[in-house]
């Protein structure tokens, strides 16, 4: 009991820094669908055309992922705090520039800042977390709780871009992209500026300093050394592991919400039926996703990935086999939801942060966000002749064994874990 009433304390103590850090998931969703819901507004707005569209939106995918590519570059020039600090700065000067934007070459520079911004903080956060957690339970449960801000965002988003929907010209996504540049400076204040955080930060840096000197370690940690030196084996293996599960399991996430549009309008629901199922399955994700954080850093985490596997794996099935009745799309659709959120994002996540030295995270986080991001952006290209109701049925098969490959991948990582000692 007092080992637990210790852990709780921990992750309270630490929980702040878990905040600041998931304000960047809360702007990275913020971006993505800030985008998407008014890129109609702006081509209205701006006079934009049908490729002019199409660029600014591929423009944000690919700089958000260059910048996950990019992230060990960053924080070794500018070390991994300041990085942390200002990063969301720059991200409000991109989101600034878009707010101004009276054409398309401005806009579509603003997005790109942003974009970069987006794709280097995300990693950068999740490294300062697991760099400044005292231990590796209340790293886990800090770095998974960071998912449920990016939720959060997505509502945010959607609901301001809704209530501006109806303001004249470019206004309304003016308004939406001017929210996100005012949190992105408060953001940037409050890392910058908190002194809790600088002690953090400072405490952090002397248990490092502590772990190496216990070890007698005077070879400096790098990419490199990690994965190809004398423990290469370890590090390659979780490594690919953690690379292909979430590469497959990202290009189901990235373009599921296509086709759960299409099926609920082929069943014959309303506009009004199929908002309302999206917000309320939204729900429930977020109440999943924080159940997993609860139980990330302990002995269940695994059992939560299996079980959030096999639902992902029923509901691709379900929907490739079942009728076009809307209830049973509905339940699948739900079961979705609820698998991806336990074995997902935040479990990748976590697996990132515990699995390599502290040194090399930002720079594996980054380099495997902005690989799967990469490879999403093309996907994006065949996924409209997916939807095609003539092969929706074997797209949904395929993706059954997506989450099959994505699975074996996952499960051998926890395998890993256990073989290797990750998880003390």
């Amino acid at each position: 009991m007092d080992n637990i009433n210790s852990e709780n304390n921990l992750t309270k103590k630490y929980q702040p820094l878990a905040v600041a850090a998931g304000f960047g998931s809360i702007l990275g969703s913020g971006i993505i669908v800030g985008m998407s819901s008014t890129i109609t507004v702006w081509q209205n707005g701006l006079n934009l055309t049908n490729g002019q569209v199409g660029v600014i939106s591929g423009a944000l995918t690919f700089a958000i992922a260059i910048g996950g590519l990019i992230t060990g570059l960053v924080t070794k020039a500018f070390g991994l705090v300041r990085s942390f600090n200002w990063m969301n700065f720059i991200y409000a000067i991109g989101a600034i520039i878009c707010v101004f934007a009276p054409n398309y070459p401005v806009l579509l520079i603003g997005a790109i800042i942003a974009g970069l911004a987006s794709g280097l903080d995300l990693p950068i956060s999740l490294t300062m977390i697991s760099h400044d957690a005292p231990d590796d339970q209340t790293s886990s449960k800090l770095v998974a709780s960071t998912q449920i801000f990016w939720q959060v965002g997505i509502f945010a988003s959607y609901g301001a871009a809704f209530l501006v929907s109806r303001l004249a010209g470019a206004t309304g996504a003016r308004v939406v992209f001017a929210c996100l540049a005012v949190v992105a400076l408060i953001t940037w204040a409050w890392r910058t500026f908190s002194s809790k955080f600088r002690n953090f930060h400072i405490e952090g840096d002397k248990r490092m300093r502590a772990a190496e000197a216990k070890n007698h370690s005077s070879e400096q940690v790098s990419v490199k050394n990690v994965l190809f030196g004398k423990n290469k084996k370890k590090y390659l293996s979780m490594l690919l592991c953690i690379m292909i599960f979430y590469i497959c399991w990202n290009l189901l996430a990235n373009t599921f919400g296509q086709f759960q549009t299409f099926m609920l309008v082929q069943a014959r629901a309303s506009q009004t039926f199929a908002t309302g199922a999206g917000l309320v399955l939204n729900i429930i994700a977020v109440f999943a996703t924080m159940a997993f954080a609860k139980f990330s850093g302990g002995k269940y985490r695994n059992i939560f990935f299996v079980i959030g596997m096999i639902l992902q794996f029923l509901a691709m099935f379900s929907l490739a086999i079942l009728s076009h009745d809307l209830w049973p799309i509905v339940v699948a659709i739900g079961c979705y939801n609820i698998g991806n959120q336990v074995a997902g994002e935040a479990i990748y996540k976590v697996w990132t942060q515990e699995a390599f030295p502290v040194e090399i995270r930002s720079s594996l986080q980054g380099f495997l966000s902005g690989l799967s991001r990469f490879i999403c952006g093309l996907f994006a290209f065949v996924t409209p002749m997916l939807v095609v109701q003539s092969v929706i049925k074997t797209t949904m098969f395929g993706f059954s064994a997506l989450i099959i490959v994505a699975f074996i991948f996952g499960f051998t990582m926890t395998r890993l874990e256990d073989k290797y000692h990750i998880r003390k």
